[in-house]
């Protein structure tokens, strides 16, 4: 939990006010000497457009954060992840279904505008966010088995209705107290409110901007923001051109623009930044890390974070409707073989989907099923599984070390007498195409905020992703995340995400735990540049200098 009680007013991190710092301003005809960066990265956006509720990815999170969107509540972005005061300075709790938070004064959008109490509602709003959908419902929104097409004027695509209730299932409003406080308030009593408020989507953004837009997807791929960089040219698929936005409110940024391009292949992110057209190499694996290190005048950074690697069931496929066979897909994995070989022991096989940083939430004698072929052979032919073909799709190296990960999982579950056929696919509209062959997938899942209702039942809860594309489902399973999203009894929240876990990883398996996901960001040693702990790259005044 984010804090010790949901019931008193609390502020987090002292509360203290924040003043914005001097900004220095170049004199007329000074010549800008702050240097143009570019970053080499395997994808930038999947949905082609540069929207945090519409993009909810892990290449995403890399270019978003902290470069282009910010949120009330932000994070220790190169420490543990924890709450800090962002666009809000300080924030206190009314009660169990209530937050109040402080703005930050002097902030400034990409088009000068003042960021005021009217963004913030604008931002939380139908218009905006949530369409027509209602707090408190708990039916399903089915989404994303598409990327949608461009719509006409401002209309939402379904898209973002369904990831805003994923987030906040249960807001009724924003109200603007005064043009610097803002008051949340929920449907019912939430202990997350203040993670809610960290997590991606929760981002703000400036409401003329979006009046001004000729459409959404005209606004999507250039949106006005607080960052401390702003979008200068976006082409889908192949790069974006971000430069500093010297009116940000936490400095004058160090670079004067950073450009991501696409370069799928490590292997020609490395030679890339080798010859020096690239400054920074993304998504490096293992592997190559010795490779880049024999030059003394690279390194490469990165390690664990909290996204942890899954295979994902569909529960409607035919073959995998007995959820014997998909357990006999959990136990033919060895998990450690994995780290071992392709991870140089540079991660690991975590307790299921959960993370330390729970807290007392966290449940550190759970395990992923165990590594046992009889067991895997034993319920299949309890299942009656006659070696029909189960298709699993995957994409090219979206995630580090994907292929060879692929390969190596339908071997072992060839090995236990699963008829494995691995499909590549070049997008995720395909990789969530409904239909008959839809069985077996790749995906990960991040925790943004230290609480299972970011993670396993944002992901998996009546509206996560897979029951939103119509996956995989559970009676109970939903029942249980509304005690999870609306109980201040934590004793019984931590009994019922125990319970959870139980129908998700074995009973009725939705997925199964890989491993600890890691990332490595290669660069010339000369630069001064700290990686953080997450996907997000972090170029903030402070950590970036030759």
């Amino acid at each position: 939990m984010l804090t010790s009680t949901s019931r008193r007013s609390v502020l987090l991190l002292g509360g203290a006010a924040v003043a914005a710092p001097f900004v220095p301003r170049l004199a007329h005809g000074q010549a800008d000497n702050r240097p143009a960066i570019t970053i080499a990265v395997q994808k930038i956006v999947n949905s082609n457009v540069l929207d945090v509720l519409r993009e909810q990815s892990n290449v995403g999170e890399r270019i978003f954060f902290t470069s282009l969107w910010e949120a009330l509540i932000s994070r220790d972005w190169l420490g543990n992840l924890s709450p800090r005061p962002g666009l809000a300075t300080e924030w206190r709790r009314i009660d169990d279904q209530t937050v109040e938070l402080k703005l930050r004064q002097g902030v400034k959008f990409h088009n000068g505008d003042e960021m005021t109490a009217e963004d913030v509602v604008f931002t939380f709003s139908r218009e905006r966010m949530f369409g027509n959908t209602e707090a408190k419902n708990r039916s399903t929104l089915k989404a994303f088995e598409n990327i949608p097409a461009p719509r006409p004027g401002k209309e939402l695509p379904g898209e973002i209705p369904a990831v805003a209730r994923r987030a906040w299932p249960d807001l009724l409003r924003v109200d603007a107290v005064d043009r610097y406080t803002v008051r949340f308030i929920n449907a019912t009593p939430d202990v997350t409110l203040e993670g809610r408020l960290s997590r991606y989507g929760s981002d703000i953004m400036s409401r003329r901007g979006w009046e001004e837009a000729a459409s959404y997807l005209d606004w999507a791929r250039k949106p006005i923001t607080t960052g401390p960089y702003k979008v200068v040219e976006f082409r889908p698929d192949v790069s974006l051109q971000l430069e500093a936005h010297d009116e940000y409110w936490g400095g004058r940024p160090p670079i004067k623009s950073i450009r991501f391009v696409e370069v799928p292949e490590v292997s020609s992110r490395v030679a890339g930044l080798l010859s020096g057209q690239y400054q920074f190499a993304c998504d490096i694996s293992p592997d190559q890390i010795g490779e880049i290190e024999k030059n003394a005048a690279f390194e490469v950074q990165g390690g664990t974070i909290q996204n942890h690697r899954l295979t994902v069931f569909d529960k409607n496929n035919a073959q995998l409707a007995n959820p014997l066979v998909r357990r006999a897909f959990t136990h033919a994995i060895d998990r450690q073989a994995i780290v071992d070989s392709l991870w140089a022991g540079r991660t690991k096989v975590p307790a299921g989907l959960q993370w330390e940083f729970y807290g007392d939430m966290f449940h550190a004698d759970w395990t992923v099923p165990a590594y046992d072929p009889k067991l895997a052979r034993d319920l299949l032919r309890q299942a009656g599984y006659k070696g029909d073909a189960i298709t699993f799709r995957v994409l090219n190296n979206y995630y580090t070390n994907q292929n060879p990960t692929s390969q190596i999982l339908t071997e072992m579950w060839r090995s236990v007498g699963i008829n494995v056929q691995m499909q590549t696919v070049e997008n995720w509209s395909q990789i969530m195409e409904r239909g008959p062959a839809r069985a077996v997938r790749d995906w990960s899942n991040s925790a943004p905020f230290n609480d299972p209702v970011s993670s396993l039942v944002n992901q998996h809860g009546p509206n996560g992703q897979q029951q939103q594309i119509g996956e995989w489902t559970n009676v109970e399973m939903n029942q249980l995340c509304e005690v999870l999203e609306t109980s201040t009894d934590r004793a019984l929240r931590r009994k019922s995400f125990r319970r959870m876990l139980e129908i998700c990883e074995r009973e009725d398996p939705a997925y199964t735990v890989l491993h600890q996901n890691a990332t490595f960001t290669a660069k010339a040693k000369s630069i001064r540049w700290k990686t953080a702990p997450a996907f997000a790259m972090d170029f903030r005044p402070g950590n970036y200098g030759a």
